[in-house]
């Protein structure tokens, strides 16, 4: 029998199975020859851009902490996206952790904690108009349980001519089985 214990895996999100709300967004042709991208209009306002982080997750979980200890365990985040026309004003990310209740519950929702990566950890390099590469890593990677889900909220608080295009995330994890 084997046993796979591999720090290596990533799952990509496609444009397509990201959701945007407040402004109007649409996926489109991206700037280069070939590329798709899920585009917000240049509005001035905050748009939100939800990132679902779809892993395997596990029943199993230890009898001595509670919690899983095998399947997908949840390290970082990659966005590539890019800023035209103009600098946004504000652009900011939160993991959003989802705890589903037990029937008559309430889901439990939390925000734990992360680090931007050295070429995004101030606003300032988020916001202006360039193609991004910026990861987001949990400060404590976790095992996604079965009843459990996850998503990146990202805010982007545009100028009335910034266009605020992605390319795609990607969920990096260690997987165990």
């Amino acid at each position: 029998m084997g046993y796979v214990d591999d720090d290596k895996f990533t799952q990509w999100i496609t444009p397509f199975q990201m959701f945007g709300t407040v402004a109007a967004w649409g996926v489109v042709a991206g700037q280069v020859s070939g590329s798709l991208v899920y585009k917000c209009d240049a509005t001035d306002e905050a748009a939100h851009l939800h990132i679902p982080i779809a892993i395997p997750s596990n029943s199993g979980v230890s009898a001595v902490t509670g919690s899983a200890v095998k399947g997908a365990k949840l390290k970082s985040v990659e966005m590539d996206f890019e800023i035209l026309i103009a600098a946004c004003d504000a652009l900011s990310a939160v993991f959003v952790k989802n705890k589903r209740g037990i029937d008559g519950s309430v889901v439990v929702v939390s925000n734990p904690a992360f680090t931007y990566d050295t070429g995004h950890d101030t606003a300032a390099e988020r916001l202006d108009v360039d193609q991004h590469k910026m990861t987001m890593t949990l400060d404590t990677p976790v095992f996604i349980e079965n009843d459990e889900y996850w998503y990146v909220d990202v805010t982007i608080d545009k100028a009335a001519t910034s266009t605020f295009e992605i390319l795609g995330a990607f969920v990096n994890y260690t997987f165990k089985a």
